[in-house]
């Protein structure tokens, strides 16, 4: 069933002993009161097997505020994306996603040292950052749980020198409805073809679902994105992309939309070994790729610009405003598709006026 994880629930919880007493920790545990719960030191923490069933509520020792690790900057344009890392692991089972290989936690990891966060964001004192929740797991899956939008909204409305990104795939928006947001704060989902999505992307609500979400973010006055990353390119990939974007701009309007990206299918060479494994039935990771200049492996440039000069072609037919970037793709990519190149800084200028602009 593809909204099987709107609400989403662990079969059992681990609290790592360092955090019991931390009021967060406490309030999550609240909210599940029939689910087993067994406090732990990390060192009995074992195992490498990935448990989505495990709940995890640890603290954060190293940064919680970093630069996105985007690929090699001197080959790729870099939108200067900056991470909240809030905790690890999703539930959702993308066949695609480089979690898989990337991450040696076992379990879905959640960070309870809220103090913690909120005092590396009070030190951001001078610049401007586009900073995001959802690299290392979904920025919503878990909200109706842990309410961690109900903290982290009214803060950066506060703030006037960063913009939260809450990046999902999830419909699970019921706690964004009242908050106090001022347009601070990008809710932007991912997005793929309808039947991308339901092959590869396991235990996801579908495309349509993840847009009517959208739509009622627009109407509590969100400001809304959406990534469609990774395009694969597959044999009935224009119909399938064409379908998903016609429908997009069919529930969303377009003057609301923060931004839009695209990427190719890239992937690690580990993670092939990890995709025919777990997905055996999955054919994404048999498409025309080449060794990249950053090591990972990616579509042939003419299948990349092809792609990328369509997907664009079809985005202004329904509006000629909304921003459209390549993410971490080459100089010579955006090129071809656009006629220019963004450079030196000049991206990151590009996404940070467009919602300073907004506000």
């Amino acid at each position: 069933m593809k909204n099987g994880l709107r609400n989403y629930l662990p079969k059992k919880i681990l609290i790592d002993k360092e955090v019991w007493n931390l009021a967060y920790t406490q309030e999550i545990l609240k909210r599940l009161p029939h689910i087993p719960q067994k406090v732990v030191s990390k060192k009995e923490i074992t195992g490498s097997i990935f448990d989505k069933d495990i709940l995890f509520l640890t603290q954060n020792k190293g940064r919680f505020f970093r630069p996105c690790p985007c690929t090699n900057k001197n080959y790729y344009l870099s939108c200067e994306y900056y991470i909240l890392e809030v905790g690890t692991n999703c539930a959702f089972n993308c066949s695609y996603c480089i979690l898989q290989s990337y991450l040696n936690q076992p379990f879905i990891q959640v960070y309870t040292n809220l103090d913690d966060l909120f005092g590396e964001l009070d030190r951001i004192k001078s610049g401007f950052y586009r900073i995001g929740t959802g690299e290392l797991t979904d920025s919503l899956f878990l909200d109706h749980l842990t309410h961690l939008s109900k903290y982290l909204v009214p803060y950066f409305a506060k703030r006037n020198n960063i913009i939260l990104e809450l990046k999902t795939k999830s419909t699970v928006i019921d706690n964004l409805k009242d908050l106090e947001h001022r347009q601070h704060t990008v809710v932007s989902w991912s997005l793929n073809a309808p039947e991308i999505a339901e092959k590869e992307e396991h235990g996801a609500p579908s495309v349509e679902e993840r847009i009517k979400a959208a739509k009622r973010c627009q109407e509590w006055g969100y400001l809304v994105g959406f990534h469609f990353d990774p395009i694969i390119y597959y044999s009935d990939w224009e119909n399938g992309y064409r379908a998903a974007i016609e429908m997009l701009f069919s529930y969303i309007d377009p003057r609301q939309i923060a931004w839009i990206s695209l990427g190719a299918f890239r992937f690690m060479p580990s993670l092939k070994g990890t995709i025919q494994k777990r997905f055996p039935q999955s054919k994404i990771i048999y498409g025309e790729f080449i060794p990249a200049l950053d090591g990972k492996r990616r579509y042939f440039k003419p299948i990349r610009i092809h792609v990328y000069t369509k997907m664009l072609e079809w985005i202004r037919k329904f509006s000629q405003d909304v921003l459209i970037y390549l993410c971490m793709e080459r100089p010579e990519i955006w090129e071809r598709v656009f006629g220019f190149v963004p450079r030196n800084g000049k991206l990151k200028e590009m996404l940070d006026e467009r919602v300073k602009g907004k506000r």
